[in-house]
């Protein structure tokens, strides 16, 4: 087994890296790749029903991202400078990212454009800082006023984007069935989903189960280990309602094949072991990587989009799928010019 980080790299044209999702949901284009017969098709989203046998348990990330980017002005004549809400450590105090907190005393002052909200500079840890805010109410309104989605770094959105753009993201950088507050990235497989198309898989194609995820900023974390077993996964909280997980169990115990929407799903998937039913909801922290050489063990078929090269999500796509298969993949959809990443298309591994 190849642990060098180097051997997961690929050449990536930029232009392929999508900026802006497709003009409706569930336009984009999906790969379907067959491990057993080797095989790749070219096909589209809306045709997802025709991949799928057997009547899988598809099983979806319900978490709900934060609008987590906020412009905050630290003193009276500088400027604007944005930060991105991490997480709630307790009410009101939450761990943020943000440049030059090196600057920074203890209890300086943040604010926020056209609101009372204030918040205070309480410590820093590298580029992370701990602030207070005034009200858990004045945050509550000023995130759905004036936050920004948490769009990944390779989406480039200028601080000055018009109100159409900010507007479009909040819709489209959200899955039609997320409901647990709490992430600050997309669940992105899930985002190619409508309303209609998932009821007709409902209908007579799948069986559907959830869970929660919150996705965190380790997502974007790059491996800086060229011996990638020393790389070490940010934990992000889960749970899983009894109702879902018993839906879970149940269809484990009859031979159910599990199709896991997208890697944060399977990444749950893999660290629980669904053998017996529960009475109340099952939760923790998770910093489960998945690496080639991993065995899997509840999750049969992957929904899943492009990933950057040499990343933690590519390095599970090739444990999923063999590193020798995913490569041609790869390599057939860059000739492609498929979409890449949170905005780009999907990819079905059978």
């Amino acid at each position: 087994m190849k642990h060098k980080l180097s051997h997961y790299d690929f050449g990536l044209p930029m232009e392929l890296i999508a900026q802006k999702p497709t003009q409706r949901r569930g336009q984009s284009r999906l790969l379907v790749v067959d491990r057993e017969r080797q095989t790749l098709t070219h096909d589209t989203f809306g045709n997802l029903k025709n991949h799928l046998i057997n009547h899988p348990l598809m099983i979806f990330n319900d978490t709900r991202v934060i609008p987590a980017k906020l412009l905050v002005q630290i003193g009276p004549n500088s400027k604007q400078k944005e930060i991105l809400l991490i997480r709630e450590l307790e009410p009101g105090l939450w761990e943020v990212m943000m440049k030059g907190l090196n600057r920074l005393k203890r209890e300086t002052t943040l604010k926020f454009e056209k609101s009372d909200l204030t918040a205070q500079f309480i410590s820093r840890h590298d580029s992370r800082a701990v602030i207070r805010f005034s009200s858990l109410e004045g945050l509550t309104a000023h995130l759905k006023e004036s936050g920004r989605m948490p769009l990944p770094p390779y989406i480039k959105r200028p601080l000055s984007t018009n109100p159409q753009t900010l507007e479009m993201d909040k819709k489209r950088y959200q899955t039609i069935f997320a409901s647990h507050t709490g992430a600050i990235a997309a669940p992105t497989a899930g985002l190619h989903f409508t309303q209609s198309q998932l009821a007709n898989l409902r209908e007579n194609t799948v069986d559907t189960a959830r869970l929660t995820l919150h996705v965190g900023p380790g997502t974007f974390v790059p491996i800086r280990e060229e011996n990638i077993i020393n790389h070490k996964m940010q934990a992000e909280y889960f749970e899983v309602s009894p109702i879902n997980w018993n839906k879970i169990a149940q269809a484990k115990k009859q031979g159910q094949k599990f199709l896991a929407v997208g890697t944060t799903s399977t990444r749950v998937l893999e660290t629980q072991v669904f053998d017996k039913t529960i009475r109340k909801k099952v939760s923790g922290w998770s910093n489960c990587f998945i690496y080639p050489g991993w065995e899997f063990r509840n999750v049969n078929h992957l929904l899943t989009n492009f990933h950057l090269p040499k990343s933690t999500l590519f390095l599970l796509v090739s444990a999923f799928m063999g590193e020798k298969l995913a490569k041609i993949a790869y390599k057939e959809a860059i000739s492609q010019k498929y979409r890449f990443f949170s905005y780009g298309d999907a990819m079905l591994i059978l």
